[in-house]
């Protein structure tokens, strides 16, 4: 290995995984430096020796990512375009146009255009299909299209796209695109108070605060903060959350790692907004991290009631470290705390059962702790509400709608057969469900149940070992029962399908302020927090105040 090649490759990596790492040079110099070694030499020789041509940097991409996967989810590789999306969703700001995208096959399927941003100004709808951006068809760019709608502000880029069938152009005028941590805010009743608050980014904390004060300005008395479904975010966004309702000074969460520089103890570093508002925070399965923080310290400290379902359970912290060539670490350093003590941690990553899944922490091993006025709360599981809800989990069948776009396309049609419903809240009927079950099967609507799976699955070996004819009959059996079966699994779960077609319908017309507005008044969650809030004599016992 020549001395160059050494110096420009081996020998910053090395430095940058010390860096990360935080090894003992001692002890760990010739192992760290020998695997490397050995990697290098072997990537070298595969690069330069394999029969058909490689790609070095795509090789590469996935051998990091493979090691670092053997870890936990949460320490992962960033690539320069990875790196991109990363920063914006911490500062919640890029140039784009404002709305929510994903791939299918040679397409880009507008999913959500945010209000008054560059796609709504251009007239793009959910359920329209882009087949070309600019000179490029889709159907031959592999990479990551959304890249294509990135450039400085007013630049005017062309796109051409199916929308019922008919092919139609437009051109989006590139926009600067703030993403809110607090999409919506609003009265419940002439008392209650309600913030969503939907991601921990650099501007959470100061719209928190804006939302905060406005509501008391309308005459809010108390306050529901919704965490449902938010994922997390910046550790000292969700400090500076939890200090607007507690005094300066107060412990909100703890870092412990085996690396002393990552030990760190957060506290509240400025006056509070108010230290009395009654608090509800609305929690479920999909509140985690930050959002984890917030209402873990605020729960031990006694200054709000957490209602929902369990939350996830991430009690990891992680870093981004900065690595050659744009490209970026995002390293797990610690394990955090909340006040009591407790970290709630579901997943031991370290211990994998055969199948190579993290083993979740038993009920039965959960820890007691007690908050400031002596309450138990429970480690190893997610935040434990003080009031526990049902958690709404979808049946398979309805899982299936969701990801196979049944409910979403129902809906694109649905809009526009009826163009004029403006504001108004469709009233969902018998009928519409039967025209809806109609729809999923002239468009042959598949399920793709695991049962469905498996049964394909089997045909196609039939075929390939040439005894499908033999089993034919029994096959065409066997998928018309299972036909039967999902039409009257369909009915069963009429009413949680129904409830999610209308949600979708809002937003169709209304975009997600009208769903929230919605939710105010027909969300059982938020009845229920308003219900305890309502009830001083409820609020105050379950805090012990």
């Amino acid at each position: 290995m020549n001395s160059y090649f050494k110096k420009k490759f081996i020998i910053p990596i090395i430095a940058s995984v010390f860096l990360f790492v935080g090894v003992s040079f001692k002890d760990d110099f010739f192992e760290i430096a020998k695997q490397i070694e050995i990697f290098t030499t072997l990537f070298k020789e595969l690069n330069k020796n394999y029969v058909d041509e490689t790609n070095p940097g795509d090789l590469m991409d996935k051998a990091i990512k493979g090691m670092l996967a053997s870890l936990d989810p949460y320490t992962v590789y960033f690539n320069e375009q990875d790196v991109v999306k990363f920063k914006i969703n911490n500062t919640g700001e890029y140039t784009g146009i404002g709305a929510l995208i994903t791939r299918k096959e040679a397409k880009l399927i507008i999913r959500e255009p945010y209000k008054n941003f560059p796609a709504d100004k251009a007239g793009l709808k959910a359920g329209d299909e882009i087949f070309q951006i600019g000179d490029v068809l889709l159907s031959d760019f592999k990479d990551d299209a959304t890249q294509l709608f990135r450039g400085a502000k007013n630049t005017k880029v062309d796109v051409k796209y199916i929308r019922q069938g008919k092919t139609l152009s437009t051109q989006v005028i590139l926009d600067e695109v703030a993403i809110k941590s607090v999409p919506f805010y609003g009265k419940i009743d002439d008392k209650t108070g309600y913030i969503v608050l939907s991601h921990f980014n650099q501007k959470a904390s100061l719209e928190t605060k804006e939302a905060v004060e406005q509501l008391k300005r309308e005459g809010a008395e108390r306050i529901v903060l919704d965490l449902r479904g938010n994922p997390g975010g910046l550790l000292n966004e969700a400090v500076n959350i939890c200090n607007l309702f507690v005094p300066k000074n107060e412990i909100i969460v703890t870092t412990k790692s085996k690396i002393e520089k990552h030990n760190t103890t957060y506290k509240t570093s400025r006056e509070p907004l108010d230290t009395e508002i009654p608090l509800v925070i609305l929690v479920n399965g999909k509140s985690a991290s930050a959002s984890e923080i917030v209402s873990g310290a605020l729960q031990d400290l006694d200054r709000a009631v957490v209602i929902g379902s369990r939350s996830f359970g991430k009690g990891l912290v992680q870093r981004p470290v900065e690595l050659t060539y744009g490209t970026q670490l995002k390293v797990t350093i610690s394990r955090y705390y909340t006040p009591s003590g407790r970290c709630i941690q579901a997943l031991d990553y370290a211990h994998k059962d055969k199948n190579g899944i993290a083993i979740r922490t038993e009920a039965a091993n959960y820890n007691a702790f007690k908050t400031r006025k002596g309450r138990n709360v429970y480690d190893g599981g997610g935040i434990q509400p003080d009031i526990e809800l049902e958690e709404t989990k979808w049946s398979p069948i309805t899982d299936a709608l969701v990801k196979n776009d049944g409910i979403f396309n129902y809906a694109t049609r649905y809009y526009y057969k009826n163009p004029n419903l403006g504001n108004q809240i469709p009233t969902f009927t018998n009928g519409d469900f039967k025209d809806f079950k109609d729809f999923l099967k002239a468009e042959k609507f598949s399920f793709d149940t695991e049962t469905e799976l498996a049964l394909k699955n089997t045909l196609a070996t039939a075929k390939k070992e040439k005894i499908d004819e033999n089993i034919s009959k029994e096959y065409q059996q066997l998928l018309l029962a299972l036909q039967n079966t999902e039409n009257n699994l369909l009915d069963k779960n009429q009413k949680e399908i129904q409830n999610l077609i209308l949600d979708e319908i809002i937003k169709r017309y209304q975009y997600q302020e009208g769903l929230y507005q919605y939710y105010l008044q027909n969300n059982s969650e938020i009845q229920k927090a308003t219900s305890v809030l309502n009830n001083s004599i409820e609020y105050k016992k379950i805090l012990k105040m």
